[in-house]
């Protein structure tokens, strides 16, 4: 069972593997689990293992330098209680320092491994009592020990083991590592088959009105039981809760768990029981809450709670160190909902073929008949080229058809169109306004992309003066188009340079008074990585987008990535060709809806392939 890697490869190693189920294609005639039958090695980060456990075997006795290193790779990617049977392969003090909680390096495929020839071993070893190894790959994402991920454009890894000849408890010297990197070293396959992605809750910070309003944090989770903690996902994912929201989306967002809160020492397991109600035992700083902080912390639980657990959590009841504070029924969290806007029955808005701005009926029925909208945008008094709605679908903006001039008016009633808030100087059409965005405050957003001078301008409220927000780390890129979350903590952008146009996220902080705060967009992260050149984007739901690009030197696809530039795990959509933009609602079960330049506007509904809607009409949006 413990065969080397070659040198320069990944090859196989000690890694066990049992199938846990039967596949689904073979699922009619699997009548009974086979009792007998071989144990099987596999390879480190092979494709399609997500059915496979893996399990921890200590080195054996006069193992070499090589198999040593395998054996510890190779057992990072186990579910090893406390990784106990890893540390077997590290020496007695890097056994007591070596954190594997301290982050995870996630690599193209599982590392390559390189050092002494192997004939070179045997004689080395009687002479020689250290000795190097050196790990190498193609890094492409970080987890931090927040449980943070962050993607990377593929860049070259590199790390050393330095092994010694250690003597054990029975006096024999055997070699162990002795420097180590803190954090797990994974292949992206081994990675994906054993996190998950989850996203925890806060409360978005500097509304100036409304309901509380919940945003996302997206952060990964052991699959099943983490080695370290021994909790199972929902009490991981209930824990990194309580600990706070990650460093990127802490200065936008705050819980309502008092500093310190905690579950109880003795809790490694939460679940609903057979009437869906999930009891979470806190510490006794949660006493410091008032009723209306824990229902906001009790909502906090619901809504992280909503897509991972198999049977639907319907109460949450928090208890502390007196006993409960509080509970909240899963109906009466809507209040908090992170999903405003985008639900009504006229939900998708597009510009026909004389510049007019019109709306298609809730059921985007392909026979169904699209509608003018009220007033003067769906009159026609000026040819527009691209709309947003705000998300009560009381007002909308539109950008004249030559980028020039954007609007604001009623979808409520008959006036004349006002003037336009917004005109850009910019002599060619493309170096104009781009299409407007509306977020989750009332504000609207929209980019001027003037070689002469390109801005991002915020209305308050949509109307007023506008306000250019300042945006570092452009590093002169120019902003081609943006979309704004519902919740209005974070926009994506589209930037473009050096004849390419990227995806990047930033996070909006508002500071100063309510009456003029002071807006900007920081800290821009990559989203898509992996692609060379993205076309349209739109947020799809709560952390997540759907995304229209090329990777380098390669074809059009359209595909779903997190918000912290994870690959979602819905992956690749059906092929559809000539994509020139996406619109994609607040709520997930509605039509992800394309404009496409040779079957015109097409909808894509959940667990269905792409349908024509209209043959005619551009700038198809959702509300937002």
């Amino acid at each position: 069972m413990g065969t080397d890697r070659s040198p320069g490869g990944h090859g196989r190693a000690v890694r066990v593997a049992v199938l846990i189920g039967c596949s689904l294609v073979v699922l009619a005639g699997c009548g009974s689990m086979p009792m007998t039958g071989d144990v099987k090695a596999v390879d480190a980060s092979q494709p399609g293992d997500s059915q496979v456990q893996v399990y921890a075997v200590a080195p054996r006795e006069g193992a070499p330098p090589s198999e040593i290193v395998d054996g510890f790779l190779e057992s990072m990617t186990s579910d090893d209680p406390a990784f106990a049977t890893t540390r077997k392969y590290l020496s007695a003090d890097a056994r007591r320092t070596w954190q594997p909680s301290g982050g995870t390096t996630v690599l193209a495929q599982a590392p390559n491994r390189s050092g002494p020839l192997l004939h070179d071993e045997a004689s080395r070893a009687t002479r020689d009592a250290e000795t190097t190894y050196t790990l190498t790959g193609k890094k492409v994402a970080a987890v931090d020990d927040q449980s943070s991920y962050r993607p990377l454009a593929p860049t070259d890894y590199s790390q050393t083991l330095h092994l010694v000849l250690e003597k054990g408890a029975d006096g024999k010297q055997e070699w162990r590592i002795d420097v180590v990197p803190d954090g797990l070293l994974l292949g992206q396959s081994d990675f994906k088959r054993l996190y998950r992605s989850v996203n925890k809750y806060y409360f978005a910070t500097g509304r100036t009105g409304g309901d509380p309003m919940l945003v996302a944090d997206p952060v990964y989770v052991r699959n099943g039981t983490d080695p370290v903690t021994r909790m199972g996902t929902t009490t991981q994912t209930v824990r990194t809760l309580l600990a706070g929201p990650t460093n990127w989306l802490r200065p936008v967002v705050d819980s309502r768990f008092p500093t310190g809160t905690a579950l109880r020492r003795d809790v490694t397991a939460l679940a609903p029981d057979d009437q869906n109600v999930l009891k979470v035992p806190l510490n006794a700083k949660a006493d410091k809450a008032d009723r209306s902080a824990c229902r906001m912390m009790a909502a906090q639980v619901l809504y992280t709670l909503r897509d991972l657990t198999s049977a639907r959590v319907e109460r949450v009841e928090l208890e502390g160190g007196r006993g409960k504070l509080c509970s909240l029924d899963a109906d009466d969290a809507g209040a908090f909902s992170a999903d405003s806007g985008s639900g009504g029955p006229d939900s998708q808005y597009f510009i026909n073929d004389k510049g007019q701005v019109e709306s298609l009926p809730g059921a985007v029925e392909s026979n169904a008949a699209p509608e003018p909208v009220i007033g003067p945008l769906g009159a026609g008094t000026v040819p527009m080229g691209s709309v947003g709605v705000a998300r009560d679908e009381r007002r909308a903006a539109a950008v004249s058809a030559d980028g020039q001039n954007l609007y604001v008016s009623s979808l409520e009633s008959a006036e004349e169109l006002a003037a336009p808030l917004v005109t850009s100087t910019a002599k060619e059409a493309a170096d104009r306004l781009s299409p407007p965005s509306w977020d989750g405050h009332g504000d609207l957003w929209v980019a001027d992309r003037n070689p002469a001078g390109s801005r991002l301008l915020r209305l308050t409220g949509g109307a007023g003066e506008p306000r250019e927000v300042r945006v570092p780390g452009l590093d002169g890129s120019r902003i081609e188009a943006l979309r704004m979350s519902a919740d209005g903590v974070r926009i994506a952008l589209l930037l473009s340079k050096d004849g390419h146009t990227t995806l990047k996220i930033g996070r909006v902080e508002r500071r100063g008074s309510a009456v003029a705060p002071e807006v900007s967009v920081e800290d821009l992260r990559q989203a898509a990585p992996q692609l060379a050149d993205v076309t349209a984007i739109s947020w799809s739901g709560r952390s997540r987008l759907v995304v229209v690009g090329k990777e380098e030197g390669g074809v059009q696809q359209v595909r779903y990535v997190q918000a912290d530039g994870s690959t979602s795990s819905s992956g690749a959509l059906p092929g559809v060709n000539q994509v020139e933009s996406v619109a994609a609602a607040d709520d997930e079960l509605l039509p992800l809806m394309a404009e496409t330049e040779g079957d015109g506007i097409v909808k894509l509904s959940p667990g269905d392939n792409w349908q024509t809607v209209l043959k005619q009409g551009t700038s198809l949006v959702y509300p937002g």
